[in-house]
């Protein structure tokens, strides 16, 4: 008997089931109705619902209510700290069936093999990983990465069955303005999916980049600005990361009307908010207690989202679909027991049985070391460019203060919270090294390193001393990358993320671990943020307003280019 004829049988209920779901309610999300009854899955497949159906298989759902699986429909997997594979068994018991990464972040680390990780780890991992390839390696002319991709690069890859398409085109003055490499990779990418990035973009600038063939944008952070771009014809994904969190903003355009258009995302959520809060899960709960209605809810995260990625065989809990399927307890509770990802038990038991992959990137932290004297600034100006944190979000303001010399310096000024902070070149490259100032963190001494440092993740220190500085800088070259918090000459609390500078080799639950210790060790320096670590991420990316600081120097990103000193 061929698979189609299986699927015919089991759907009429004249062969058993290989699994069957019973006694549950199905949300419908094309009507949102409740539909009682069992639903029967062969395979895979779903092929029947609304009826009694026997299975070889028989799982008991009663009192729950079945929800399609939720998509996140961009984010980078390397921002969870883990491999693609713990990544995995962290959310898919959450609900979490697909995601569409973009895996740019190890791509300005390691290049195509950092692409080709991740297309070889989503054939093997439980949830269903699409991926759309990275489009800006680097974000701008403005860094130094640790690789070049170029449109070339991209299409020996193109037609491989987990791409999707482009991933976000951040280098949006790139596109209005015609430069050749974006134009190239645009051009091969027409007809297919490229996914937007073009924070406060308005106007004709935003048709015109809409007209280049961008079909959706993550980086609306106010309703005016998520509905302009709805009426451009941009699909909107509403995010809620561990820094970017617009959720609160884009609430209210989230309705019955929009949400066939209209998709969540995560961007960038590590392990800790994970488990304190949830993934899509969370969004899905905070949307519809913030009034929402249920339906347009749960459509942006399954039915719409598939629809805007060309996914069509899933979103919905209907014959013929994907079997990916949350059980939850309640449709504001959102809170899954049982979670099936095209026909498989999302447990410890799949997650097991997975054949994983050796990493790439190994000690890729390749900086020479430095000392307390490569933290003074040497400008020539008396007011001077400040970058202005605003927590929660990734946009910063571009302040101008006045600091004054002292002995050839500009030193850190805890009184008026203006703290160190510099970028290391950290691939091998050139040893760049760039000195500014940031206001926001509230530090009043010691020092935190990363080399999660968006998107050429070189390292970023920032602090109130010198010397903490340069021990915390190279320590991160002792441990291949990661987060290190000092003071007073000792390490307080580190990370270690060996795999190209961004991913952990532990499970997530001992990174979650590590996070509280380093949570807790920001602190103990008077530190003021959530998130600090990520915050102090997105510093360094130059494609974002308003002020950045790169190794180049300090970038003014509204026009597009380096500050001189």
């Amino acid at each position: 008997m061929s698979e189609l004829q299986n699927r015919i049988r089991q759907g009429r209920g004249a062969e058993p089931a290989d699994l069957v779901l019973k006694g549950g309610r199905v949300l419908c999300t094309v009507t949102g109705a409740l539909i009682e009854g069992d639903v029967a899955i062969c395979g895979g497949t779903i092929v029947g619902l609304g009826h009694s159906y026997a299975g070889r298989r028989e799982i008991d759902v009663s009192g729950k209510i079945l929800v399609p699986g939720f998509i996140d429909t961009h984010l980078h997997i390397e921002s969870s700290l883990v491999t693609p594979f713990e990544f995995d068994r962290c959310v898919a018991p959450r609900g979490v069936t697909t995601v569409v990464c973009d895996p740019h972040e190890i791509a300005n680390v390691a290049g195509v093999p950092g692409l080709q990780y991740f297309l070889d780890a989503a054939l093997r991992t439980v949830m269903d990983i699409r991926v759309n390839l990275s489009s800006c390696v680097p974000s701008s002319p403005m860094e130094t990465a640790g690789a070049e991709i170029l449109a070339g690069d991209l299409m020996p890859l193109a037609d491989h069955p987990k791409v999707i398409g482009l991933a976000e085109f951040m280098n949006y003055p790139g596109v209005i303005y015609e430069d050749p490499e974006c134009m190239a990779k645009l051009e091969a990418f027409q007809g297919r999916h490229i996914d937007g990035h073009a924070p406060l973009l308005s106007g004709r600038d935003l048709n015109a980049y809409v007209s280049a063939g961008i079909r959706t944008e993550h980086e609306a952070t106010s309703a005016a600005e998520a509905v302009e771009k709805l009426q451009r014809g941009l699909r909107v994904l509403i995010r809620e990361g561990s820094v970017s969190r617009d959720l609160e903003a884009l609430a209210p355009v989230l309705t019955d009307l929009t949400s066939a258009y209209m998709c969540l995302c995560t961007d960038d959520r590590n392990p800790l908010d994970i488990a304190e809060h949830g993934h899509l899960d969370y969004m899905i709960r905070t949307l519809i207690a913030k009034g929402c209605p249920p339906l347009a809810v749960y459509r942006a995260a399954s039915l719409s989202a598939a629809e805007t990625f060309g996914l069509k065989d899933r979103g919905q809990i209907s014959p013929g679909k994907r079997a990916d399927i949350a059980v939850i307890d309640s449709l504001e509770g959102c809170h899954a027991s049982l979670v099936l990802c095209n026909g498989v038990v999302a447990d410890e038991a799949a997650f097991a049985a997975r054949a994983l992959i050796e990493p790439v990137a190994r000690k890729s932290v390749r900086a020479a070391k430095v000392t307390a004297v490569d933290f003074r600034h040497r400008g020539n100006r008396d007011e001077l460019p400040v970058i202005g944190i605003l927590p929660g979000k990734i946009i910063t303001e571009h302040l101008r203060v006045e600091i004054a010399p002292e002995d050839g310096d500009r030193r850190p000024d805890v009184a008026r919270d203006l703290m160190r902070i510099t970028v290391i070149e950290r691939h091998g490259i050139n040893g760049n090294i760039a000195n500014g100032f940031v206001k926001g963190f509230g530090m009043t001494r010691g020092a935190i390193a990363s080399t999660v440092c968006h998107d050429h993740h070189n390292i970023a220190v920032v602090g109130a001393d010198y010397e903490d500085m340069a021990i915390a800088a190279n320590r991160l070259g002792e441990i291949e990358g990661g987060f290190v918090v000092v003071a007073g000459g000792e390490v307080l609390a580190e990370l270690a993320l060996p795999v190209a500078g961004l991913m952990s080799l532990e499970s997530f639950e001992v990174v979650r671990g590590k996070l509280v210790e380093l949570r807790a060790a920001a602190k103990s320096l008077g530190v003021v943020l959530d998130e600090p670590f990520l915050q102090l991420a997105f510093v360094a990316l130059p494609v974002i307003p308003h002020l950045k600081i790169t190794d180049r120097g300090m970038v003014d990103v509204d026009r597009f280019e380096l500050i001189a000193d």
